[in-house]
């Protein structure tokens, strides 16, 4: 009996030791939303969304000066634009950065600025799913995916994974932010699905008292585990 207390004792340590984790301080709920949003309302989704290291296209009617070829994003999501400076490209359509663009030349410089963008090469379309998942990997994406998708991909979280902490890293404005998401809450329909960009990474949590368990019906011996102490 006392050694049966022993193991039921290591397995909640392990369970207290995977409450104090890290994750805990990252955003949660509203706030984990309020960084990383689910798909807007009516929004298409199939449209591509620029990432870092792409390269663009841009060109500013009858103004050849401000029509930069070949512009790569840089690894914080920026572009450099001739009069507007520099300009937040990373997950923006093509349509949004244009239109961002127009206006800022518009302000000062050009009145009424016909702008258009091209993406000419993708470097940065591709999303890492990491943890107790059954494949992990880089996916490529197309459109914006969504968290449950790019799990999809990854052959769904193992029996071990801790649902209610999976982690979404992002760069935002050249930073890395991340956010904590409830799988379990999203596969109910309980909380919305996150959208996800290029460049993302998707991390899924362990849950020790599982793992432990798992691992200790798995390594002692059939006989001892169910004898009577």
């Amino acid at each position: 009996m006392h050694r049966w207390r022993l193991m039921l004792s290591a397995l909640a340590c392990a369970c207290a030791s995977a409450c104090q984790s890290p994750r805990a301080a990252l955003p949660h709920g509203a706030q984990a939303y309020a960084l990383i949003p689910p798909p807007a309302r009516g929004s298409n989704r199939s449209a591509y969304r620029i990432g870092p290291l792409d390269v663009l296209a841009i060109t500013v009617f009858q103004e050849p000066e401000l029509s930069p070829r070949d512009v790569q994003v840089d690894a914080s999501g920026n572009i450099l634009m001739p009069l507007a400076g520099t300009v937040h490209a990373s997950g923006k359509t093509a349509h949004q950065l244009s239109a961002e663009i127009a206006g800022l030349l518009g302000k000062k410089y050009i009145v009424d600025p016909q702008v258009s963008v091209a993406v000419t090469a993708s470097v940065s379309q591709q999303v890492t799913v990491e943890g107790n998942v059954t494949m992990p990997g880089v996916y490529d994406i197309t459109g914006a995916p969504t968290l449950l998708e790019a799990l999809a991909r990854a052959r769904s979280p193992t029996r071990v994974a801790r649902l209610q902490e999976v982690v979404i890293f992002r760069m935002i404005d050249g930073r890395r932010a991340g956010a904590v998401f409830d799988l379990k809450a999203i596969r109910d329909g309980r909380a919305p699905d996150p959208e996800l960009i290029g460049g993302d990474v998707v991390v899924v949590g362990f849950d020790a008292l599982k793992g432990a368990f798992r691992d200790f019906l798995t390594t002692a011996p059939i006989v001892s585990a169910f004898r009577v102490f």
